[in-house]
């Protein structure tokens, strides 16, 4: 890193506060929701739908079953570059939430 400019140092810094804005970006987001859902003087988790989506199946109802010492690195990777994998993956029903995708929010089943 012989020969730097200030220009390119500071191009540095920039994108370095580039990419800690985009990273927080999403947890600025929820927590502005929430403080306007709370103004507004509905439910700051659900919105007053009184449903949240399940934290298993993200929605769905189905989950990718695992064996017993399969983490499903090769599976993941392949189905990203949209490849379906060596291996058909089976989906099963979530238990969770018995493959509805959603479950009550737990800070509106509190109330009532």
């Amino acid at each position: 890193m012989n020969n730097l400019t200030a220009s390119e140092i500071a191009g540095f810094g920039v994108g370095a506060l580039l990419l800690c804005a985009t990273i927080s970006a999403p947890k600025v987001d929820a927590f502005i929701a929430a403080s306007q859902r709370r103004s507004l003087g509905i439910c700051k988790r659900c919105g007053d739908l009184r449903l949240i989506a399940c934290s298993g199946c993200k929605g769905s109802g189905l989950v990718k079953k695992r064996e017993l010492f399969d983490f499903g690195i090769w599976d993941d990777f392949y189905q990203s570059f949209g490849d379906e994998g060596m291996k058909p993956s089976l989906m099963i029903k979530c238990t969770k939430c018995l493959s509805k995708g959603h479950m009550p929010c737990p800070e509106c089943s509190k109330v009532l």
